[in-house]
């Protein structure tokens, strides 16, 4: 069964967006292909040669997370009516999490108890990608 996989559009700061993201999430950014490295280069404007068309980070867990800018011909509109989850172990682990995502972001909700996990909170990084953190997860 194919899982999901999130593909986030950023406004030319795509690079930055997924190496904030491997260092705070300890994944792996297995693909960072800019347009002028691509097979389509010759097709592309010159001025987007730096733009990432693709960008492959791999977390614990199988779990991937995909990117690119957004073309310069496409109007960048944020991401919208979505967050991304994660779930972590300890309540220790989804705190530094959190507070790594916040920094230089918006918290919408702090850290706190829920009746689904220990603790939880949600946020919109500095890149613009909302995010919800749990920490031990309650059966309910």
């Amino acid at each position: 069964m194919p899982q999901p996989i999130a593909y986030l559009n950023f406004n030319g700061n795509c690079a930055e967006a997924m190496r904030f993201y491997e260092r705070v999430l300890n994944g792996k950014l297995e693909k960072l292909i800019h347009a002028k490295d691509s097979p389509w280069a010759d097709q592309m404007p010159a001025d987007q040669g730096d733009m990432v068309m693709h960008a492959c980070l791999a977390l614990d867990g199988n779990g991937l997370l995909y990117g690119g800018d957004c073309p310069g011909q496409m109007p960048y509109e944020g991401i919208k009516g979505v967050s991304l989850t994660l779930n972590y172990d300890t309540v220790e682990e989804a705190q530094r999490v959190f507070d790594s995502l916040a920094a230089g972001g918006t918290i919408a909700m702090a850290m706190q108890p829920s009746f689904w996990a220990k603790t939880w909170g949600m946020l919109v990084d500095r890149f613009g990608t909302p995010w919800i953190v749990n920490g031990e997860m309650l059966p309910y």
